[in-house]
């Protein structure tokens, strides 16, 4: 059985005037964005695709205007310090999504927006067991159903895209159709009569599929190989009502060129102290690596040894917050190559299940051995324990999410929860990504990291900061797709194709990719100003369940809030 959590819906006897707005603001929120509700474990429109038709979008538009004129709007009553962090989260929130929605970088010239959401829409309702099997797939038949009309909207709304982004629609396609052609048979197998009929059903959806994808290449709506920046005043509602950021993007650009120069010296320092070059570094770490036998066994004896030191150090209170590593199920193993396929994927924030899977590459017999092979070279000891454990699985990603999950504020409670392109809303981002990769700095400076290790970890702070300059950059038409490849490639040390995905992810996502550097930073920040303020009684682990405690909610705001003596902690 699910979880208990707290329920999704709490008004507040305090303040009825704003507790009822944000009442409606959840429920907006929840009817306009019925995939993005599904992931959150909100499954009364787990039958419906939002409407992001041309008419659609001018829609939502004014109806978000008009939550935002009735926020304004309300008399003045007292709100405690969580009502007014989500008055201000929900007001920024639905200026950035106005922004969005009325724009031509989104929902208007982004066709995998769209595929994206087909896809997770029928994905979601099969990646955790938060119903019996045959519940969801009578709800998986009625979005089937109901994708024509959502990709038909899509075509009217998209009438020009640059060609990099029609190339990654065309890829979810493809990602569509393999699963509707290989992974619904597996999962009707095993339902009985609900899975005859889901396969019955199955083929309204590989008829809207395959009608997008001609669409998408015989169209020309992807001739231009360039994409659109988003705009230096835009950028900046980003900054001040998403990350929440008293700085300018030129002031962010230059502490982001001072960080990278600062990081490529840390790479080289820590390489010296392996006695060593970086090459010499990197190889020792490649031959460091798990058999095909011991793979996912790998992964958990490492979590297990991450957690056993956190605890021994007294780096935060770890919650009972179950987590296995398992193969990727077979009924998706066929589309997840084309997808944007997370390995771990947030817990629904309400109705979660009892244990959380994170999926792994499989590497069983039944695997081809080049591929078998390439996913044990490329998945090393270093990589499963930076990445799949500290960043992700362990006290990064899995130990904050239970934290937000039980936060005061609504909004920081959901923020942070993966959906089908992002997270579901932006102001998420610098807790999220920047507590994850402020967990990696914690973990290395508590002993956890080999000197090899750490080579490998400065060099994802290069990679980092190159996100942030090239996010700015980007966004602010100072940088071409093709410049921000090559960017780094040459500052990174990406591959071309890893180069060209990244770019690419940026250019969709203005404002996403500088989170990283921001968020770490920033809880480098709070945690200096809590040392500096408590002294000789700070506790660093105390301090971490203090943080933590917020939810997914901008980190600026949690520094005001910690200063101010504001303690998220049930009583």
């Amino acid at each position: 059985m699910p979880t208990p959590l707290p329920d999704p819906a709490e008004p507040s006897a305090a303040a009825p005037e704003f507790s009822a707005w944000l009442e409606r603001f959840f429920a907006g929120y929840y009817a306009e964005r019925p995939v993005n509700a599904t992931f959150i474990g909100r499954h009364e429109h787990d039958h419906r695709y939002p409407d992001w038709s041309p008419e659609g979008l001018e829609d939502t538009v004014a109806e978000m205007q008009a939550e935002l004129l009735a926020l304004e709007a309300l008399p003045h009553e007292p709100l405690d310090p969580f009502q007014l962090l989500d008055r201000r989260l929900a007001r920024g929130f639905l200026r950035i999504q106005c922004e969005e929605y009325g724009s031509a970088h989104f929902q208007r010239r982004n066709p995998a927006l769209h595929t994206g959401e087909a896809v997770f829409g029928l994905l979601s309702l099969f990646l955790t067991d938060f119903a019996p099997l045959p519940e969801r797939i009578e709800r998986a038949r009625a979005r089937m159903v109901a994708l024509p009309t959502f990709l038909a909207g899509a075509r009217a709304a998209v009438q020009d895209a640059p060609g990099p982004w029609v190339e990654r629609a065309l890829r979810e396609c493809e990602g569509g159709l393999a699963f509707l052609a290989d992974g619904l048979a597996r999962l009707a197998a095993a339902a009985g009569p609900a899975g005859e009929r889901l396969l019955q059903t199955a083929d309204v959806a590989v008829r809207a599929f395959g009608e997008h994808r001609a669409y998408l290449r015989e169209a020309r709506i992807g001739g231009d190989p360039d994409v659109p920046a988003w705009g230096a005043e835009r950028f900046q509602l980003l900054l001040e009502e998403g990350h929440f950021l008293g700085e300018g993007a030129d002031a962010l650009l230059d502490e982001a060129r001072a960080a990278l120069a600062r990081a490529e010296q840390q790479v080289e320092q820590a390489a010296a102290r392996t006695g060593g070059s970086v090459a010499d570094a990197v190889a020792r770490l490649a031959t460091r690596r798990s058999t095909a036998a011991g793979f996912v066994a790998r992964h958990t004896e490492i979590w297990e040894a991450m957690r056993a030191q956190a605890l021994a150090r007294g780096l935060l209170t770890w919650p009972d917050f179950p987590l296995r590593y398992v193969e990727r199920p077979a009924w998706v193993r066929s589309s997840a190559p084309a997808l944007y396929f997370l390995f771990y994927r947030s817990p629904a924030a309400f109705g979660r299940p009892p244990v959380h899977d994170y999926l792994v590459h499989p590497v069983g017999s039944d695997v081809p051995a080049a591929e078998r092979e390439a996913v044990l070279a490329s998945t090393t000891d270093s990589v499963i324990k930076l990445n799949h454990v500290i960043h992700h699985g362990g006290i990064g990603h899995h130990v904050q999410n239970w934290h937000a999950f039980r936060s005061p504020s609504r909004v920081g409670r959901i923020a942070a929860v993966d959906c089908a392109s992002r997270i579901a809303m932006f102001c998420g981002g610098t807790m999220a990504e920047g507590w994850a990769c402020y967990a990696t700095d914690l973990m290395r400076e508590f002993g956890a990291l080999t000197p090899d290790e750490e080579v490998s970890e400065a060099l994802a702070r290069v990679r980092m900061c190159a996100r942030a300059i090239v996010d700015v950059e980007l966004h602010h038409g100072r940088m071409t797709l093709g410049d921000a490849q090559a960017f780094y490639e040459r500052t990174a040390g990406m591959s071309a194709a890893a180069a060209h995905g990244e770019a690419v992810k940026n250019s969709m996502f203005p404002g996403a990719a500088l989170m990283y550097l921001v968020g770490t930073d920033s809880v480098h920040a709070v945690r200096r100003a809590a040392e500096r303020r408590e002294g000789a009684s700070f506790s660093l682990g105390d301090f971490h369940d203090r943080f933590l405690a917020f939810g997914s909610v901008p980190v600026r705001l949690i520094g005001e809030m910690l200063e101010n003596g504001i303690d998220a902690r049930p009583e």
